[in-house]
């Protein structure tokens, strides 16, 4: 079982990594800070995933380009405007990554670009040629938050973790991560974005095998409000700095590395749930008993997906038919799917009710279940009785009258 030890610092605990983030006036009216860097002092491995969105931001496109040779030292990040569905966003892009280079004495090929904000508005490249050179001069090992906030767009509030833990020979490796997410919010990804750092020696190849598989029970299982943007980006940078014996075939010390990884998604990817545009609540949907994998995880997310689900949620409701209805309507799941043998348990720090077993309803108290989903985080489990025993999860939020009012007024 992994042992870890939460630690300070983010993108910055690891080994060999700083971080940075200033106001450069990227968005009008603003004077959040809107610029931030992350910089190794050697040459990384490196693996990204990118939004599934046919329509991709100029920023996913030069990424990708750079990250074909499994190698990357530093990541450039604006809030405050998408650079997508613009005529001269790709020239912004490449733009920021010379900017970057010349700065950090460093590859162009080996910079990563991401951008986040409103889509469709052209981004100008005089903020980025003051603004770069003065982030890179303020480059430090406690720059985690400034670059946390600078991402930032509708987020409430910073997402930063990081941890430390062993390898099979006593190495202690770190792994930090920050991201941002709060609307848009549907993986496949969502408008989100999320770099993590670690100091563990580890080959290209197995970062890009090991993030699709946790991406997909992490931030892949985070739904706000059904629309997935164009910006979505999951980055990965490995120094090597720990120390450890390189790995290079899935062993031991891969599979503690990818416990520890999924820690750190995780906990970003709840954070992200927790954010949601006008949310004042976290709903986490566990599902076990299912007889496969993807019938599991379809459930969990269509049922934090539904918006009327979340507003059932966000009024404290126990209205657990529109749970079945959307364990109903869920895309890919199994012919032997069967809802007549669902129980249905609602819980949080108040206690656990059961509101439906066998797909029927019980009876239970109303004000007992109110108080259970007053509290801040609500549970949702649903165990579906079939012998394969397969469990999913999924992360959401309640939908509220705010969540309105903040995108009615995102681009003012």
């Amino acid at each position: 079982m992994l042992e870890y030890n939460i630690i300070e610092g983010g993108v910055c605990a690891a080994e060999g990594f700083s971080a940075g983030g200033l106001h450069v006036g990227i968005k009008a009216g603003s004077n959040k800070k809107d610029l931030a860097v992350i910089y190794c002092e050697n040459k990384c491995n490196a693996a990204a995933l990118f939004t599934q969105n046919k329509v991709k931001a100029a920023p996913i496109k030069v990424s990708k380009a750079h990250l074909a040779d499994g190698k990357a030292q530093a990541i450039i990040v604006n809030s405050g405007n998408a650079n997508a569905c613009t005529a001269n966003g790709i020239e912004i892009a490449e733009k920021m990554c010379e900017l970057s280079a010349k700065s950090l004495g460093i590859s162009c090929e080996d910079v990563i670009v991401a951008s986040t904000g409103v889509i469709g508005q052209e981004l100008a490249i005089a903020p980025f040629e003051k603004g770069i050179p003065a982030l890179v001069a303020n480059l430090n090992k406690a720059g985690n938050d400034d670059a946390a906030q600078a991402i930032m767009t509708t987020d409430t509030f910073p997402k930063q973790v990081a941890i430390e833990f062993e390898l099979s020979d006593g190495t202690k490796c770190k792994i930090g991560g920050i991201a941002k997410g709060s609307g848009m919010i549907n993986p496949n990804m969502a408008t989100m974005l999320a770099f993590i750092t670690t100091d563990i020696d580890i080959s290209a190849e197995l970062l890009e095998w090991i993030l699709p598989p946790l991406n997909s029970h992490t931030f892949n299982a985070v739904s706000v409000d059904g629309d997935t943007s164009t910006n979505d980006m999951l980055c990965i940078m490995a120094s090597g700095l720990a120390g450890n014996k390189k790995i290079v075939v899935r062993n031991e010390d891969y599979g503690q590395f990818a416990g520890a990884l999924n820690v750190v998604m995780t906990d970003l990817a709840r954070k992200m749930a927790r954010d949601g545009e006008g949310a004042t609540k976290l709903i986490e949907c566990y599902v076990e008993n299912a007889p496969d994998d993807k019938t599991a995880n379809s459930i969990a997310k269509s049922v934090v997906s539904s918006s009327l689900v979340k507003a059932a949620i966000g009024a404290a409701d126990a209205n657990w038919g529109r749970i079945l209805c959307a364990m109903g309507y869920a895309a890919d799941i199994a012919d032997d799917f069967d809802v007549s043998k669902a129980d249905v348990k609602l819980g949080s720090a108040k206690g656990e009710v059961i509101v439906c077993r066998n797909g029927m309803g019980v009876p239970f108290s109303e004000k007992e279940a109110t108080a259970i989903l007053s509290e801040e985080e609500v549970q949702i489990y649903i165990d579906l009785h079939h012998p394969a025993n397969v469990c999913g999860r999924a992360f959401g939020c309640d939908l509220t009258e705010e969540y309105v009012r903040i995108n009615a007024d995102y681009r003012s």
